[in-house]
């Protein structure tokens, strides 16, 4: 039996007024058979949860088989492209949002830009959120930025709880897993003597901190901050070896410490010896 297609949107009655975090609008639709959007930018967050039926989300050229308990994510300027199945086309709700806290909320929820599906067992609680905004927009009263602003909160909170679960982990592969170490490899490699920090390579790859961390701690049995320290102690270790004109203090800034002294006493905790000495041991060598 055909569903009957349907669709309807609510707009926002409150101008956002600069707000940190704001609701657009949101809507539902019972999409047609092979209903199609984009590809398209869109300047603005959106987010889709699937009620029923099924669809391909395309997003950096790669397609992604939903259906019903899963979410896509939408971010600004980004090319996307979506269709509904032929035979069973899914019935989903949306909501778009913006604001200068949005793009942290959705990096602090765990959910990875080059994979930005949240998949989850069907719920009633998503929907409802859902619903709940649509309601304090039609209310069209002064609270109503507030509720959909925490309604929004909420959804998120849920995005992370599942994410953090592990239950969405595993949908990234083996080797694309190893595809995102190796960038984050490659990154401390060449930039290890320049003030980073994990939180700055993770921003720069574009992926969330916590997720970042997990994976790469998964991948080489160590954290990346452990990963970073024993890369600048080695080069240091280097330097010490072939380059006698410099002075410890000049090794230690040359590889990205800052302090002498706590570049002295991790080098001790890697080698056992102060720079010093492992220095005058090459010596007689």
């Amino acid at each position: 039996m055909t569903k009957p297609d349907s669709y309807y949107v609510v707009s926002n009655p409150l101008s956002a007024h600069d707000s940190e975090l704001t609701v657009l609008f949101t809507g539902e639709s019972q999409t047609k058979p092979e209903h199609r959007l984009g590809p398209k930018v869109y300047d603005y967050y959106l987010v889709h949860y699937v009620i029923s039926g099924k669809g391909v989300f395309t997003c950096q050229g790669v397609e992604h088989a939903l259906g019903a308990g899963d979410s896509f994510i939408i971010e600004p300027e980004q090319l996307i492209s979506y269709v509904s199945d032929s035979d069973d086309p899914w019935h989903y709700c949306w909501l778009a949002f913006t604001g200068s806290k949005a793009a942290p909320l959705v990096a602090d929820s765990g959910v990875n830009p080059a994979y930005p599906i949240i998949r989850m067992r069907r719920s009633r609680h998503i929907p409802v959120l859902f619903h709940q905004i649509r309601h304090a927009f039609r209310a069209r009263k002064a609270n109503a930025q507030l509720k959909a602003a925490g309604y929004l909160l909420l959804l998120f909170a849920d995005y992370c709880d599942s994410l953090s679960s592990g239950s969405a982990s595993s949908a990234v592969s083996d080797a694309e897993g190893d595809r995102i170490v190796q960038q984050a490899i490659h990154y401390l490699s060449t930039q290890y003597a320049e003030p980073i920090t994990i939180e700055l390579m993770a921003e720069s790859l574009g992926y969330n901190r916590a997720y970042l961390s997990r994976l790469f701690k998964r991948h080489t049995k160590v954290t990346p901050v452990t990963f970073l320290l024993k890369l600048r102690i080695d080069k240091a270790r280097l330097l010490l070896r072939e380059r006698e004109e410099l002075t410890v203090e000049q090794i230690a800034s040359s590889v990205g410490f800052h302090d002498p002294l706590y570049f002295s006493k991790q080098f001790r905790r890697w080698y056992g010896m102060s720079p010093t000495e492992y220095r005058n041991q090459m010596k007689h060598l």
